[in-house]
């Protein structure tokens, strides 16, 4: 039963790992928490026991651009849904209940406030409700990433709906917020089911910030035309970048939350449709995309931790194909998220100044990325290459020097009396004439051009790598380096650092990247990509809801030439069947008979 309905509405012949389990705990009416990565099929995990289940199921998302998107992809596959929020006219809002009473719908989706209010409570409590599922859960927890007070008071579900299964959804949570949320939902012996924090799709790269435009520029013209995400940590940096990216030419639009609500929400739903390619961001922005297709996050600042980084950088590559996720970051990021995250509880300032320096270590780590982030969040990266990372790939090399080159950067510290910052004192390793170091006599240290072989940056990456690894710290007031015990270990050479460097070859292809692209047709797939963006405009639909890019590129290979063929393409139902195979094949057939 579940695998027709999985085949007849999406188009899927099998289960994603944990997706099946996660489905028979509804089915079976018992509460539970799932912890899948993005990408990793949650929304299937309610969606499909809804179809099979009698009556309603309730799901409860925190942004309204979230559920019309669901609720455009399900009517897509022909899945009987509906949204009932804020924007929605009070005629609107009438049908929507006149449905619910009438048996119509499968899935209702809700805002927490709507759920709870006087009002919308008692009409669900007289609808057949199937169950409830609580989306983006990781809201509900004080400790989680991106806490919602309003999340916090679905506590009072089991009350109002007592007979009613509750089931939580959500990317990522330590084990910490994962006890959060059952103890606040108040969820009964809930099955616990944790997917692998990997995304193995996902090709993580960092670099030492220089010129954040053109490093940009640089991962953009890798992905032309496609979807991508721009992070930056203030609100006008947003704002400098996506200018300095439209007066290049570039289809870019800001979003943050100074500006005014209608731009910003008319900005994310033309970067959601397609209408344009990057969307530029503050922390604010992410939540409520829904949007398969983003083939590269690039953060031009460090995130402030790494459950942060693993929600933002799951955004791309949804659709499980290859994705880019860079990192420009600098030391001064550090500093900035020290000065925001403040705070009077001291045990509060201890776990964020702990966070803080994980994901700064992550920046400039010499290690494999994909190890880094799984073991972060407590569970075991088998695999002794990831092939999708900057040090896997080998454009990072580690220093076999490390020990020696440390000792000259920490030895220049302690001759400079611990009295200067990172930027002086890369000057005095890389043998600068500046007035200042000579005016201070500096350039008559035995650790004066120590390091004048290698680029000032190389530097000042090594000096940022030193104090990740916590051999130097710096001074809250002035930022000045300082010696660590770790670092007087490294000295006496008790300890050795790793120091690493760019291999100079540039960027590599990934095995992720070849393996997606195999058999794949480019310039059939762009032909197609133009198609399917024509169809969503002439259905006021996002494009992906038409298809996402792994079923394009799965038509790409097959080149079904029926309808019977078409049907049986990865991500095809029989109502999607229906409605495009004619388009899809009569593109084909054309771009074929151009091409002879």
């Amino acid at each position: 039963m579940l695998r027709e309905t999985l085949r007849k509405y999406w188009g899927f012949e099998s289960f994603l790992p944990l997706q099946r389990e996660a489905i028979e705990s509804v089915l079976a009416g018992r509460d539970s928490l799932v912890v899948l990565p993005t990408g990793g099929g949650k929304s299937l995990c309610y969606q499909a026991p809804a179809v099979v289940m009698p009556g309603t199921a309730v799901v409860v998302s925190p942004l309204i651009s979230l559920m019309k998107d669901q609720v455009d992809a399900l009517r897509e596959c022909g899945v009987a849904a509906a949204r009932s929020d804020s924007s929605l006219s009070p005629r609107h809002q009438d049908e929507v209940v006149g449905q619910l009473r009438r048996g119509e719908l499968k899935l209702l989706y809700v805002s927490p406030e709507r759920l709870l209010s006087e009002r919308f409570a008692p009409v669900l409590r007289r609808a057949e409700v199937s169950f409830i599922a609580v989306d983006e859960v990781h809201c509900v927890s004080t400790w989680g990433h991106d806490f919602r007070p309003e999340y916090r008071r679905l506590g009072a579900l089991k009350d109002l709906f007592p007979d009613v299964a509750l089931h939580a959804y959500t990317a990522t949570a330590t084990r910490e917020v994962q006890d959060d949320i059952m103890e606040t939902l108040r969820l009964e012996s809930p099955e616990l089911l944790v997917g692998s924090f990997d995304r193995p799709n996902l090709i993580y790269r960092a670099r030492r910030r220089e010129n954040e435009v053109e490093q940009a520029i640089s991962v953009i013209k890798r992905h032309p035309g496609r979807s991508g995400i721009i992070y930056r940590i203030r609100r006008k940096d947003v704002d400098e970048m996506a200018v300095a990216l439209q007066a290049l030419g570039f289809s870019a639009r800001p979003y943050h939350a100074g500006m005014d609500p209608d731009e910003r929400k008319r900005n994310q739903d033309d970067f959601s449709r397609g209408e344009v390619d990057i969307i530029v961001a503050t922390v604010a922005f992410g939540m409520g995309i829904d949007k398969p297709d983003v083939r590269y996050v690039l953060h031009a600042g460090m995130p402030k931790t790494l459950e942060h980084y693993q929600q933002q950088s799951g955004r791309a590559g949804r659709d499980g194909l290859e994705a880019e996720c860079w990192i420009f970051y600098a030391g001064e990021d550090y500093e900035t998220w020290k000065f925001l995250l403040s705070s009077d509880d001291p045990e509060v300032e201890r776990i964020q100044s702990r966070k803080l320096g994980d994901m700064y270590g992550f920046c400039c780590d010499a290690a494999c990325r994909h190890r880094a982030l799984v073991e972060y969040f407590d569970q075991e990266y088998e695999k002794n290459d990831c092939g999708a990372c900057d040090f896997c790939l080998g454009e990072v090399h580690c220093l076999e020097d490390a020990l020696e080159t440390a000792q000259k950067i920490l030895s220049c510290v302690a001759r400079l009396d611990q009295r200067y910052g990172a930027s002086y004192t890369a000057n005095v390793l890389t043998g600068s004439g500046a007035e200042r170091i000579v005016q201070n006599r500096h350039d008559e240290l035995s650790t004066w051009g120590l390091l004048s072989e290698h680029p000032l940056p190389q530097v000042r990456t090594w000096i940022e790598q030193l104090v990740a690894q916590r051999c130097l710290r710096r001074t809250k007031k002035h930022r000045v380096l300082k010696l660590t015990r770790r670092g007087a270990d490294v000295l006496r050479g008790r300890r050795r650092p790793r120091l690493s460097r760019p291999s100079g070859d540039g960027v590599t292809v990934s095995r992720v990247e070849e393996e997606d692209w195999t058999g794949v047709d480019a310039e059939l797939f762009e032909h197609l990509r133009a198609l399917r963006k024509e169809l969503a405009e002439r259905r006021g639909v996002p494009a992906f809801a038409i298809f996402g890019d792994a079923t394009l590129r799965a038509i790409c290979r097959h080149r079904p030439r029926t309808p019977e063929e078409f049907r049986w393409v990865h991500g095809v139902g029989v109502k999607k069947c229906h409605r495009y195979a004619g388009p899809f094949i009569n593109a084909i057939h054309a771009f074929e008979k151009g091409l002879e």
